[in-house]
C-alpha cells in the first residue's frame, strides 16, 4: 500500500463543492493511500491521525497542484502526415476542396491501411509522449481512419497498445462513421450495413470499444445516417459522442443529445436549439481550437450561448494529422482563452473536470476530492492561470498517477 502526504502546496481542486476560484486551497495538504485521495484541506485541519510514521511526507515546496489533464478528444494513432495539404490549404483550397479532391481524410486512410498494427503503435507514441510531459494521464483515441473492418479493428487495437507500454489510461472511441471510402463512393447505407456496423459488433465484441462517435456533415454523414449508427450503439450498450456543427448545421448535436450523448464536439454553427438540447442531456460540449486555428475558420462556437446555459465545456487537442496536427493541451487551453475568450478557469476546468465528463469518468476523475483517484499533476507556477497565460512552455514539475 502506497500511504503518503504532499504538503506546502496551492491545490487548485476544480471541485464543485468549492464554486469560487479554481476551487482554491492555499497551503493545503493532500493524502494519497492505495492509489486514491483520502483527505484533502488545508495543512491546519489535517487530523492527527496522519502525524504517525507510516505516512511519507512529500514537501511540493509551494507549487501548485492541479488533478492530471485529460485530452477527451484525440485521433492520436494514424499513419502518415498531411503537410502538403497544410502548404494548400495557405494557398487557398479549402478543408471541403480537398477532401472532395481525394484529399483530407482520405490520404490519411490510405497511410493507415498501410501499416501494420506494430507500426501504428510506433509512429503515435512520440505524440502520446508529447502530451504526457504536459500533466495529461488520460486520452481518447478514435479509429476512424481505417474505413474496413480488419483497419478499423487494427487502429482500436493499437490504441489499446499504448495503454501497456506508457503510463496513462487510454479511452477507445469507435468512429467507422467518419468518412465514405472510395470504394463505397455515393454507396454511405452499403458501407454502414457492410463495414461499420460489423466492424462495431465485432470491436464490442473483442472488448476494443468505449464509445461510438460519428462525423455528422455534408462530407460525412446525414443525421439518418448517423441515427443507424447509434442505435447500434444502443443495442450494444455503447455510449455515443458526435462530431458536429463544424462545417455547417445539420442537428448533430441536438441528435446526440436525444441519445444522452457524453458529447458533442467542434460546434461552430451550434445554434440555440442545439445548446438547449445538450443542457436537457447533460452532454459536454467540447471545443476544439487546433482545428479552428489549422484551418483559419472565421465562424466561434457559441461560447457565451453555453455558458449562459450551464452546458459543461471541455477543451481537447484534436489531436489529428490534417485539421489539428497539435500535441499540446496547454497550447490548447491558451488557445481556447485567446480565440474562444474562454476564462482560464474554464480552461483548466475543460481538461479536468468537464474532460472527464465527456469521457464517462467523472466519477474517478478530473476533480481533487476524497474518494477519486490520485491522478495529479505538480506544476511550478504560482497560479493556476499561469496555464493558459504561457504560450510554447512547460511548467510540468511531476505527474503523479496512483503514487
Amino acid at each position: 500500500m502506497t500511504e503518503k502526504i504532499y504538503i506546502n502546496t496551492t491545490l487548485a481542486t476544480l471541485s464543485p463543492a468549492i464554486s469560487d476560484d479554481y476551487g482554491l486551497i492555499e497551503n493545503g495538504t493532500i493524502v494519497i493511500s492505495d492509489g486514491k485521495i483520502q483527505w484533502i484541506g488545508a495543512a491546519r485541519d489535517l487530523p492527527a491521525t496522519y502525524s504517525d510514521d507510516r505516512w511519507e511526507r512529500i514537501d511540493l515546496q509551494g507549487r501548485l497542484t492541479t488533478p492530471a489533464l485529460i485530452d477527451c478528444h484525440t485521433h492520436l494513432v494514424y499513419g502518415g502526415n498531411r503537410a502538403r495539404e497544410f502548404e494548400l490549404r495557405l494557398k487557398g483550397a479549402s478543408y471541403e476542396e480537398i477532401s472532395r479532391s481525394g484529399g483530407g481524410i482520405m490520404s490519411t486512410v490510405r497511410n493507415t491501411r498501410e501499416m501494420s498494427e506494430s507500426e501504428l503503435v510506433q509512429d503515435a507514441l512520440p505524440r502520446l509522449d508529447a502530451l504526457l510531459s504536459e500533466g495529461v494521464a488520460t486520452i481518447e483515441i478514435k479509429s476512424g481512419y481505417g474505413l474496413t473492418i480488419a483497419d478499423e479493428l487494427k487502429m482500436l487495437r493499437a490504441a489499446r497498445q499504448l495503454e501497456k507500454l506508457r503510463s496513462v489510461r487510454i479511452k477507445t472511441t469507435f468512429l467507422g462513421a467518419h468518412a465514405l471510402p472510395p470504394e463505397y463512393a455515393g454507396r454511405n447505407n452499403e458501407y454502414l450495413l457492410e463495414v461499420c456496423l460489423p466492424a462495431m459488433d465485432l470491436g464490442a465484441a473483442e472488448n476494443l470499444i468505449d464509445a461510438v462517435d460519428a462525423f455528422c456533415e455534408g462530407i460525412a454523414f446525414s443525421p439518418g445516417e448517423v441515427k443507424r449508427v447509434f442505435d447500434k450503439a444502443a443495442e450494444l450498450s455503447l455510449p455515443v459522442k458526435i462530431h458536429s456543427e463544424q462545417l455547417s448545421n445539420l442537428g448533430g448535436a441536438a441528435l446526440a443529445a436525444s441519445y444522452g450523448a457524453l458529447s458533442a464536439d467542434h460546434l461552430e454553427y451550434l445554434d440555440e436549439d442545439g445548446v438547449q438540447a445538450l443542457k436537457q442531456s447533460g452532454s459536454v460540449a467540447v471545443i476544439l481550437p487546433g482545428a479552428f486555428y489549422t484551418l483559419r475558420e472565421s465562424r466561434l462556437p457559441p461560447i457565451d450561448t453555453l455558458r449562459s446555459a450551464g452546458v459543461p465545456m471541455a477543451l481537447a487537442t484534436d489531436c489529428n494529422p490534417g485539421s489539428s496536427p497539435l500535441t499540446s493541451l496547454l497550447l490548447t487551453m491558451n488557445m481556447g482563452c485567446t480565440l474562444f475568450k474562454l476564462t482560464p478557469e474554464e480552461a483548466l476546468t475543460g481538461t479536468t473536470r468537464n474532460a472527464a465528463q465527456a469521457l464517462g469518468l467523472q466519477n474517478e476523475i478530473g476533480v481533487l476530492e476524497v474518494g477519486k483517484l490520485a491522478e495529479l499533476a505538480i506544476w511550478n507556477v504560482e497560479h493556476p492561470s499561469e496555464l493558459s497565460y504561457r504560450v510554447g512552455f512547460n511548467p510540468l514539475y511531476q505527474s503523479i498517477r496512483g503514487d
